[in-house]
């Protein structure tokens, strides 16, 4: 049983957690209790290499539709409205820490994106490492609609990596829907697929990368999220030589690259020349 309040998180099978937002009622809509649940289930994915890969997806007709806003109204003669200080460190700053953690866990993501994904829940999309959706899915950067800047829990630094600045600028600045299809045509969204084999899709690439080593996946990761931003290649380079170097001595680079030498192994050198 989940010990969750507004998602149900199971292992799905093994090496998989499946997070399934379960605000059916408001589109999965996220509240102060969803932020939470996901500073509880980051702390417990911090510690836990039985995880290797995280599936995120919405239960009923939505994914996730951005922050709730009756939630917010509810507290709009809070300590948080108060001044602008105390709102950007009890409220902004807290719900942008959903996107942060979302990047800091070790386990790579993979968003089943079953629905609309507007305002957070957009940015929680794009916070994934890999999305997969199905035909009723579209992508809403809604912050300009009701009166905010485009950027928003991340949105203005993620998008354009993915997509290109002048698609991701059109998107934040208008505030439009971007349905399935063309996400998958712009590179927002890696494969869309039926709604009916959406989660099973997922899976089969989940399975692809738990049959990877533990170090692989975790390293894989933060060299994606730091040479995106190198400051040269050399920069890059050298954390890559690192890595491999920490996977090499690893123990498991040795045991399976053993298949493809016939008279055993002499060293790292011919590891490394037969194995990539």
């Amino acid at each position: 049983m989940s010990k969750y309040r507004t998602f149900i998180f199971e292992e799905i099978e093994p090496c998989v957690g499946l997070v399934t937002l379960n605000r059916q009622d408001k589109l999965n809509a996220i509240n102060v209790e969803m932020l939470d649940d996901f500073n509880q289930l980051f702390a417990s994915l911090a510690g836990d290499d039985a995880i290797r890969v995280v599936i995120i997806t919405g239960a009923g007709r939505g994914f996730c539709a951005g922050a709730d806003l009756n939630d917010a109204l509810t507290h709009k003669d809070s300590e948080a409205l108060s001044d602008p200080e105390k709102y950007l460190r009890l409220a902004q700053e807290r719900y942008a820490a959903l996107i942060l953690g979302l990047r800091r866990i070790a386990q790579p993501v993979i968003a089943a994106v079953n629905g609309p994904a507007a305002g957070g829940g957009f940015a929680l999309a794009l916070a994934s490492d890999i999305r997969i959706a199905s035909p009723e899915a579209y992508f809403v950067a809604s912050f300009a609609n009701i009166g905010l800047s485009g950027g928003e829990m991340g949105t203005s630094y993620l998008l354009p990596r993915l997509i290109g600045l002048a698609r991701a600028a059109e998107i934040l600045y208008t505030g439009r829907k971007v349905n399935a299809e063309e996400a998958e045509r712009m590179g927002l969204v890696n494969q869309v697929v039926p709604r009916n084999v959406l989660l099973e899709t997922a899976l089969t690439c989940a399975r692809f990368m738990t049959a990877k080593g533990v170090g692989a996946l975790k390293l894989t990761k933060r060299v994606l999220d730091q040479n995106i931003d190198a400051p040269s290649l050399e920069s890059a380079v050298n954390l890559e030589n690192r890595n491999q170097t920490i996977m090499i001595f690893s123990g498991e680079f040795f045991k399976l690259i053993k298949p493809f030498f016939k008279g055993g192994l002499s060293g790292p050198d011919n590891g490394g020349s037969g194995g990539e």
